[in-house]
């Protein structure tokens, strides 16, 4: 039978969003255009794909094989067909970033302003994001996160400097509460969680005394998955939080916070901008590369 390349790719989308409507909104067309692309796949294969109720969307059975065998193959011809268009070409088009939202270096501002005002053909689609998936199966371009968590197949550019995690409480609260002298007293004291997400456990305090490394699970009084509320909390006093030092560097400045447990905080590799390995980098992922370089 034929095969319809746009329905395939249709259909690869609806399973990553789980959603018709979401389908659409990034193919720029309506909701019942996805619908009757995917029924008429349907229609050829003769089985059902997709099981669709009225609050969700879900694969079949049948569903799941074809997308497993499916994705990749379209995450391919993507890339092959951009490396040719773009071969020799100037930087332009939409270039996919996930970026953690911990790599405050990269985030700040001056770096993509500067990127963007030098290059004005091309768009950046940022998400920020602390979920770990395939940057490549999703359909990014490349990626911004610490270097111990990238894959070893994968191009890593530093972005930054070497980081280092530390603990940090408002003046009011150590006056109230004490200042610890080592991580192990944490226990006792109203502190401040970070979690990826929702469906995660609060992250362990990582901490290292004499060259061992050791964490420390918090009874956290309060945990969030926005590192900027977390840092407001720190500040208005409710509690001992844990980060990035960048994180919480212009309040520290301020003297609205002030770091405890610091020879307990060890430095290690900071942030990179990742990507698969490719002959054919495309002129616009090479271009942000460049910049990187110049800019460090």
């Amino acid at each position: 039978m034929p095969t319809d390349y746009n329905a395939l790719a249709v259909f690869t989308l609806v399973a990553e969003e789980k959603s018709f409507r979401a389908a659409a909104d990034r193919l720029g067309v309506t909701r019942s255009a996805v619908s009757q692309t995917i029924r008429r796949l349907e229609e050829t294969l003769g089985i059902a794909l997709v099981a669709r109720t009225t609050r969700s969307v879900a694969l079949t059975e049948a569903g799941e094989r074809l997308y497993s065998e499916v994705a990749p193959a379209l995450s391919e011809m993507r890339s092959a067909t951009e490396a040719a268009a773009n071969l020799h070409g100037r930087p332009r088009g939409r270039l996919n970033l996930a970026v953690s939202s911990i790599a405050e270096s990269f985030l700040s501002g001056p770096v993509l302003a500067s990127f963007a005002e030098e290059h004005r053909e091309v768009t950046l689609h940022i998400t920020v994001t602390d979920e770990e998936f395939d940057i490549v199966a999703e359909g990014y371009d490349a990626g911004v996160r610490l270097g111990e968590v990238i894959a070893q197949d994968m191009i890593a550019v530093p972005v930054s400097g070497n980081q280092r995690q530390i603990a940090v409480a408002s003046p009011a609260y150590l006056k109230g509460y004490g200042t610890p002298a080592h991580p192990r007293e944490l226990g006792v004291h109203r502190c401040i969680g970070w979690r990826a997400s929702v469906h995660q456990a609060p992250y362990r305090w990582e901490f290292s005394q004499d060259g061992k490394e050791f964490s420390v699970a918090v009874s956290d009084t309060i945990t969030t998955t926005d590192m900027a509320l977390m840092v407001r909390l720190a500040i208005a006093g409710a509690g001992i939080s844990f980060g990035m030092e960048e994180s919480f560097r212009p309040a520290i400045a301020t003297g609205e916070l002030v770091p405890v447990l610091e020879e307990f905080s060890p430095w290690f590799p900071g942030f990179y901008l990742y990507y698969p390995s490719r002959r054919n980098m495309a002129p616009k992922l090479r271009a942000l590369v460049d910049h990187l370089q110049g800019t460090r």
